[in-house]
């Protein structure tokens, strides 16, 4: 059995793969979202002065669901692509940055800590950077699938900073629903 595997064979084996983490990546993101109470129904967040360039609320759901979309097709494009060189730290990277991703929503809705949320998105966006790189070393396409992800990374930094910038005392506004009052 050495043949080589036909495009058709090919192309299900990487739905297979899509089949897998698309799913999975947008409904850890919708998790993470949900747990901390992520966006404007959030009442701390309610109550903090935006910066004039913020999106309405729906579009965050409508953007990052696209974003966890293509995320997850790179993802699977990589996967798929058995013993290309650089795959392994590929894969490694972007699960710490898919961590990360799933982090700050619970950092900044839940636990109102914007100056650690903005440390964790610039860390993140710097991951998603170097992520991209290798994505890009390995099948060009997943490099490009990612691009838009690490656009609206360095966008929501920017709102990130501005919401910090806006509200110096944010922590204060609400008390955190991680903390516990007797």
């Amino acid at each position: 059995m050495n043949e080589i595997a036909s495009q058709g064979q090919l192309r299900l084996a990487y739905l297979r793969w899509a089949l897998v983490t698309v799913p999975a990546i947008v409904f850890l993101g919708f998790l993470s979202g949900r747990l901390a109470n992520s966006g404007f129904g959030n009442r701390w967040f309610s109550s903090l002065n935006l910066p004039a360039l913020m999106p309405p609320g729906w579009a965050f759901g409508v953007a990052w669901t696209i974003l966890y979309v293509l995320m997850a097709l790179a993802f699977a494009i990589v996967l798929h692509a058995r013993g290309a060189r650089g795959r392994g730290a590929a894969v490694t990277l972007f699960l710490v940055q898919l961590a990360l991703n799933l982090a700050w929503s619970p950092l900044f809705f839940r636990a109102h800590q914007v100056g650690a949320a903005l440390g964790l998105i610039l860390v993140l966006a710097l991951l998603v950077a170097l992520t991209t790189a290798l994505f890009w070393r390995i099948r060009p396409f997943a490099g490009a699938l990612m691009l838009p992800y690490l656009v609206w990374l360095v966008f929501a930094s920017y709102l990130n900073y501005e919401v910090g910038r806006l509200n110096p005392d944010a922590h204060r506004l609400v008390a955190p629903a991680l903390q516990t009052q007797i």
